[in-house]
């Protein structure tokens, strides 16, 4: 069974002297204090601005079969968070439990090799990810299909539009059946038959007992995709609920 369990996570992000590039000599970063303070910024003894606080304090668990839409505005620290779950960045404090084989699509261009055609990156993003080449070429025809590219597989990525990028980096992340998947904003960006095949795509995953985690500003796109949000304000978590109350508390607020 799949789960995310996060506990008491706080991330602060150093902002580095711009001239030296490192962290002033008089302006050490000590994260192991100041986490109830309203402010999100940490400073130094002198007034130095050095670090902000990306999250602060969060909590939460997600069980198996939920999805899940992160909300809030630019720099609330939905991505950060997103990071933190798939691995990426790890956490000053707290704890963060993942168990589930995990793909993330944070962001698009992640793992890609842009001067390799489509039909190579679908070869490349199946090792990658552990799986072996006959493993690939089982689901080969499959991935092709879905991105709907046709010919343009054989062409270098470095020549596909935004849209086509993000296809062809879904189909392959959802061909191998993670038991979490992780998405960014990008998902809007595909047209509406695409939208939608990718829709039918994560119910049929969630429905196979799977964890979705969707972070978006599109209220259209969360309402079709997730049945709880999470409401992200300056680092904290501000609403935890089923998805409707959550989003019409954040559109009223």
């Amino acid at each position: 069974m799949s789960f995310i369990d996060v506990k008491s996570l706080s991330v602060t992000y150093p902002l580095f002297n711009r001239a030296s590039s490192s962290l002033d000599a008089s302006a050490t970063l000590d994260v192991s204090e100041g986490y109830n303070a309203t402010s999100r910024l940490l400073r130094a003894p002198n007034g130095q601005i050095i670090g902000v606080r990306a999250l602060r304090d969060v909590s939460f668990k997600v069980e198996t079969g939920e999805r899940v839409g992160l909300i809030g505005s630019n720099g609330s620290g939905k991505t950060t968070l997103l990071q933190v779950l798939a691995g990426i960045y790890p956490p000053d404090h707290g704890t963060v439990e993942v168990r589930g084989r995990t793909t993330s699509l944070v962001n698009i261009n992640l793992g890609i090799r842009n001067e390799a055609s489509g039909n190579k990156n679908i070869t490349l993003r199946g090792l990658a990810s552990g799986h072996s080449r006959s493993e690939i070429e089982a689901r080969r025809s499959e991935i092709a299909a879905f991105t709907g590219l046709g010919e343009f597989l054989d062409l270098p990525v470095e020549t596909y539009s935004a849209g086509m990028r993000m296809r062809l980096n879904f189909a392959i992340a959802t061909a191998f059946e993670p038991e979490i998947l992780i998405l960014d904003e990008w998902l809007s960006a595909g047209d509406a038959s695409f939208r939608k095949m990718a829709n039918e795509r994560m119910a049929s995953f969630v429905g196979k007992a799977g964890i979705v985690i969707l972070a978006s500003h599109s209220m259209s796109l969360l309402l079709e995709n997730c049945t709880r949000a999470i409401w992200l304000d300056n680092g904290t978590i501000r609403s935890d609920g089923p998805i409707k109350e959550v989003l019409k508390e954040y559109s009223t607020s």
